[in-house]
């Protein structure tokens, strides 16, 4: 430093940039002057910076050019780093230690990073480039102290996210297993492979990966919590894309493809044409009727296959096995034709009939009707069941249609072919009511012949109004033949005609003008009933309740009753206790029958012909 005393010379830019011999020269004068050239030496930043006075620029005791301090300027940023900066920067290896590595950067100093930064690079060596980020611009001892894990850090996340974003195919390291994946080394950062992702089939065996380098597309990014999942499967898929997409341009219907079970459903099997799946329906695998695809197919078989259809982006195809074979139907020739006698065996039951397979792949359908003669129609579970081997008759052969009608029925003899003889008119048989209606009751004597008992035949005495009263299905019932329609195949019974008609018994005991001393069983409207027997209950209109004194009779008293009507054709007996004393006559009697007829009675079906000699009495009456 110059004495403050002593005058301020002034200094030119060049007598202070010298070199160190001139400097030498200077402060001996006595030494020989050696000749002086005329160029100017050039001088490097270090040399430059070495002999620069900073204390006298500062104060501004030495002056310095102004385009000689931005040439300098310039120099010094083209050649150094700004250690105050956060920037990666690449320095060199110059010299290494059992503990350290020393790296040029370009600064004031050289830095120092530990060897452990760079265990995954065993092989490192002096003159080696190195990526390093500015940790310690000046540690406690002075020196510069850079970091190659937060360089390598930063630069792996700038690289994990332009592979991200432009959709490259990175290179990973497979470290180890975890929870759902793998641990994958991506640019010195830990990714997380799923199980899911590793390929397109399921995988179970992870360890087979492990220490093996595979590539993987980067699909997620959590910048928050730093994650970054890969995916190996997506560049199988990618692969497959393309695959699928040249497959699907060359695909038409008609066309026999090899292709492999990939799956196997309830409804069909998923083959796969290498790349591109399609689906064969269960009813196009083979011509025989199968419950289930595998019974034929296994998953990995290989087999041929049909393009039967697809959609108009070729996205969903159709595909066929049995059409790659002969139809059934054309190998039976002339071998079957109506009225023939096949046996086979029952493959599927429906309520309406059985299908039987009378040759592999040719089914013909029995229907409900076709198994019985009997008319009560049933299920076709309660004649067979899926696997019996049954015969019968074919009906009807379509063969452009491939459709078949089959009897069972047919093998046996017609009931009715000698239905006279077996159930002439007035037989007696027994049979067993299978149903009844409002009308009547249905009652079945033999397989396929069933008659039909109106309801007015079922009682001599009771009227009936539902058969319900009297029978249940299921019981076993004695009939009279009444009426045989062959050619209708219809049968009238009866069952009141088994026994004798008691109303004949009874005309005699309870004629008209007969007097009984009976009690008055229940009070009804407009009147009373008294029970006669076990047959018979008469009815006592109101006005002939009355007493001699002008009370009425009421419900339990017992009193002189005169029959003044007996009708065994309507099942009616009228009778009066006022025709005791007062001596009610003939017209009187038949006034009040017609007016108990109006009121009380409603004829039946089975009283037509009872209506009908009524009629015929009351016009001769007339």
């Amino acid at each position: 430093m110059a004495d403050e005393n002593q005058p301020i010379e002034e200094t030119t830019a060049e007598e202070v940039v010298s070199t160190p011999e001139t400097a030498t020269e200077e402060a001996q004068p006595e030494a020989v002057e050696t000749p002086q050239e005329d160029t100017t030496p050039t001088i490097s930043p270090e040399e430059f910076l070495a002999n620069f006075d900073w204390q006298n620029y500062e104060e501004g005791i030495e002056a310095v050019e102004d385009g000689k301090l931005k040439e300098f300027e310039q120099l010094v940023a083209e050649n150094f780093v700004d250690t105050q900066g956060a920037d990666v920067v690449t320095g060199k290896v110059i010299h290494m230690t059992d503990r350290e590595a020393i790296i040029d950067i370009n600064a004031k100093s050289e830095g120092v990073i530990s060897l452990n930064e760079f265990r995954y690079n065993p092989d490192l060596k002096v003159g080696d480039s190195v990526e390093v980020m500015i940790d310690t611009r000046e540690d406690k001892t002075g020196q510069l102290v850079l970091s190659h894990r937060k360089a390598r850090t930063i630069m792996a996340w700038d690289r994990v996210n332009g592979a991200h974003d432009n959709q490259e195919v990175v290179t990973g390291f497979v470290k180890c297993r975890t929870k759902g994946g793998m641990i994958v080394d991506v640019f010195g950062i830990e990714a997380f492979l799923p199980g899911s992702q590793i390929d397109v089939k399921p995988i179970r065996d992870y360890d087979q990966y492990v220490n093996k380098n595979m590539e993987f597309k980067i699909v997620k990014i959590n910048h928050e919590f730093k994650n970054v999942v890969v995916s190996h499967k997506a560049l199988i898929e990618a692969d497959i894309e393309e695959q699928k997409k040249e497959i699907i341009a060359q695909l038409e219907k008609g066309q026999v493809l090899e292709g492999t079970v990939k799956n196997i459903t309830s409804y069909g099997v998923f083959i796969d044409l290498g790349g591109v799946d399609g689906l064969v329906h269960i009813t196009d695998l083979s011509w025989n009727r199968i419950s289930h695809p595998s019974e034929i197919l296994e998953v990995e078989q290989k087999l041929n296959v049909v393009i039967l259809d697809f959609d108009d982006n070729k996205s969903r195809i159709q595909l066929g096995v049995k059409q790659l074979t002969q139809h059934p139907w054309e190998s039976i020739g002339d071998t079957m034709k109506e009225a023939d006698t096949i046996k086979g065996k029952v493959t599927v039951i429906a309520d309406y009939g059985a299908f039987v397979e009378v040759a592999p792949g040719v089914e013909g359908l029995v229907h409900v009707s076709e198994m019985s003669w009997s008319t009560h129609l049933r299920s076709a579970q309660d004649f067979v069941k899926v696997g019996d081997e049954v015969e019968a008759v074919i009906l009807n052969l379509d063969r452009e249609e491939r459709k078949m009608s089959l009897g069972i029925k047919q093998l046996s003899q017609d009931p009715w072919t000698d239905i006279t003889i077996k159930y002439p008119l007035g037989s007696k048989h027994t049979g067993i009511v299978r149903n009844y209606t409002n009308f009547g009751v249905f009652v079945e004597l033999e397989e396929g012949i069933d008659g039909l008992i109106y309801i007015s035949d079922l009682s001599w005495t009771k009227k009936v109004k539902h058969p319900s009263e009297i029978v249940t299905v299921g019981q076993e019932l004695d009939v009279i033949v009444l009426e045989l329609d062959v050619e209708g195949r219809k049968l009238s019974l009866g069952h009141k005609q088994t026994t004798d008609n008691p109303w004949e018994k009874y005309a005699k005991t309870y004629g008209e003008g007969s007097v009984h001393e009976l009690a008055v069983t229940e009070m009804v409207d407009k009147g009373a009933t008294i029970f006669l027997n076990d047959d018979i209950t008469a009815f006592v209109p109101g006005r002939h309740l009355d007493k001699q004194d002008g009370s009425k009779l009421g419900k339990g008293e017992t009193a002189e009753f005169k029959v003044i009507e007996f009708n065994k054709d309507f099942k009616r007996v009228v009778m009066s206790h006022a025709a005791i004393y007062k001596g009610i006559e003939a017209d009187n009697v038949k006034t009040a029958r017609r007016k108990s007829s109006d009121n009380n009675e409603k004829s039946t079906l089975g009283d037509l012909d009872a209506l009908a000699d009524l009629k015929r009495k009351m016009d001769g009456e007339a």
